[in-house]
């Protein structure tokens, strides 16, 4: 009882309730006019301080409001989770209507047939995007697996590709150059050096990536991480501003000699394999990807510049088309066309789309003033450049000592971790890599299995057959076959999907026709880096570049098509005269 006595007598009062005449009461609206009455002085009498709900001023009521209308301070409704609708029923039905719809040929199995079925619905979401990349893939990957399409050790067989690995690992030498700020450093320099004019300016930036390329695989990193940061501040302090009629000053012609100049590069390789205009028009956009003009050419210009030049390689290896010493041979192909292009590139669009602002004298100095700032190189970043020096050696004369691309990135990377450029954080926040991975190798072991189930060569047998029908060489059908490979890419965001869901099917058209086996290869190679300047959506620089808001979407189109025309003209000559002195036709 004790103990119950002290507990009640340490217990908090309760609330005693408000007298009548402070209780709240719903009174009828008034008219605008009037006001409420001042709070008499019964409100700050003591028996106030009881009251159950004490009262909060509330903010006055504007004339254009109405007692309903919602409050700025009310949370966001969180967006609708799960897949969206449309996109969902439409990339359903693609599939289904292949599966039970379509007429299934004869020299097709039903396994093969039912496999094609779910590999065009899944294509079909990666475009309609009812749900994230990853995650539309590994609902395509299930279904392979639940409806007994694939036994599970052949739907994740594609895990294990080196290829794909080596995708992975180049993100995060990416995240190591952007990190250290050796991108950063690389790219300043050659804004003091070169800076003085709005087209040395351009020039700088263009050299700067192709130098960075070879190392950095990421044109996405390079864009974002490296290059649109300097663009950007150069444009500022020119007082040229995203969204505003200033960007015509100077920004817009730097984002857009980086944007299209990615896509020119790429185009032009494949041309210039060809050595068939056409064909280069349509491969002038693939590049786009990175920087825009210059990282187009340079990830044409160098084998590992791009993540998906070594999976077309990869791919056309799965067909029969070996390409020896990789590197070496794709650099020799690719050098003249990809150099004229990178040089001719900022000078064509500087007459096209010329910047208001056609002087820089302060910029070697800002950049001059940045590297001031910046200090010394760090440990880390001498660190980055023995690193990167090994794996691109390694990947050149790799094949000689017998060590694989894989394997030198992998050990590239150990060092990084060893030394503390990167930690285990790093990489695990790299979810681009991660998601890579996931979706791409969905991709790639679908498109294996469609190979090894003859789809493939069935469809390209039925391509090759329609070509004769019309009487087309080889040249001729090379152009066709390029061209659409390219146009096609008008419905993909992603140039690694683009790879991965045609590449195969567009090769295996190409040897059908006649077209020579490595020129075949490289072109679609080349071409796969030349789009992704077509549109703004068209890869993941094309939307770095666009999103920074120097540029306008009919710009985008229209200064796509002409580079495209361009890079048409360029390989067409260089590129005919450059392949045919190798022998590649």
């Amino acid at each position: 009882m004790e103990r119950l006595r002290l507990a009640v007598s340490h217990r908090p009062p309760l609330p005693v309730p408000a007298p009548p005449h402070l209780r709240r009461r719903h009174l009828p609206s008034l008219p605008a006019s009037l006001s409420l009455p001042r709070t008499s002085h019964a409100l700050s009498s003591p028996h106030h301080r009881l009251s159950p709900a004490p009262r909060r001023r509330l903010p006055p009521l504007l004339a254009s409001q109405t007692p309903n209308s919602k409050s700025e301070s009310e949370p966001a409704r969180p967006p609708a989770a799960g897949a969206k609708l449309v996109p969902l029923v439409v990339s359903l039905a693609i599939g289904l209507a292949v599966r039970f719809l379509a007429p299934r040929p004869a020299e097709v199995s039903l396994q093969a047939w039912q496999l094609l079925s779910i590999f065009l619905s899944t294509i079909a979401g990666l475009v309609l995007g009812p749900l994230p990349v990853g995650a539309w893939a590994f609902l395509g990957l299930t279904a392979a697996v639940a409806t007994h399409t694939l036994p599970f050790a052949a739907a994740f067989s594609a895990f294990t590709n080196e290829v794909i690995w080596l995708i992975v690992i180049s993100f995060f030498f990416a995240r190591g150059f952007v990190k250290t700020g050796l991108g950063d450093r690389i790219a300043t320099y050659f804004v003091k050096w070169l800076g003085s004019s709005t087209l040395g300016l351009s020039y700088g930036l263009t050299i700067s990536e192709a130098c960075i390329a070879p190392a950095m695989p990421s044109t996405t990193a390079r864009a974002g991480g490296v290059f649109l940061p300097i663009i950007k501040s150069l444009s500022l302090s020119a007082e040229s501003k995203p969204n505003d009629p200033s960007s015509r000053k100077l920004g817009s012609y730097l984002v857009m000699t980086q944007f299209q100049g990615t896509n020119s590069r790429g185009d032009y390789d494949s041309c210039g394999i060809a050595g068939l205009a056409r064909c280069l028009l349509d491969l002038t956009s693939p590049n786009a990807e990175e920087l825009p003009w210059a990282a187009g050419n340079s990830s044409a210009l160098f084998l590992t510049a791009a993540a998906q030049n070594l999976l077309c390689l990869k791919l056309a290896e799965e067909l029969g088309v070996i390409i020896p010493n990789p590197w070496v041979s794709w650099f020799k192909a690719a050098s003249l066309p990809a150099i004229v292009s990178l040089l001719a590139t900022p000078y064509l669009l500087y007459k096209i789309f010329p910047p208001e602002i056609k002087d820089t004298p302060d910029a070697p100095a800002l950049a001059a003033d940045k590297l001031k700032r910046m200090g010394p190189v760090t440990k880390n970043e001498w660190v980055m450049i023995g690193t990167m020096i090994l794996a691109v050696s390694l990947w050149i004369f790799g094949d000689a000592i017998g060590v694989s691309s894989v394997v030198a990135a992998m050990l590239g990377l150990s060092i990084l971790l060893l030394l503390g450029v990167l930690d285990w954080d790093d990489c695990l926040n790299e979810t681009s890599a991660w998601d890579t991975l996931a979706w791409f190798a969905v991709l790639v072991g679908m498109a294996g299995q469609l190979t090894n189930f003859g789809i493939v060569s069935w469809m390209s047998s039925c391509v090759a057959k329609l070509l004769e029908s019309f009487s087309l060489s080889w040249p001729a059908a090379f152009c066709v076959l390029e061209a659409s490979y390219f146009l096609i890419h008008y419905l993909f965001a992603s140039q690694t999907g683009h790879v991965g869901a045609l590449y195969s099917a567009f090769l295996a058209m190409h040897i059908a026709a006649g077209v020579p086996r490595v020129l075949s290869a490289l072109a679609l190679a080349f071409n796969t880096n030349l789009f992704g300047a077509i549109t703004h959506y068209s890869s993941g620089q094309a939307a770095v570049y666009f999103g920074a808001g120097y540029v306008v979407l009919p710009d985008v189109f229209r200064l796509g098509f002409i580079t495209a025309l361009i890079n048409t003209l360029i390989w067409g000559v260089v590129g005919t005269i450059w392949w045919k002195f190798l022998g590649l036709y």
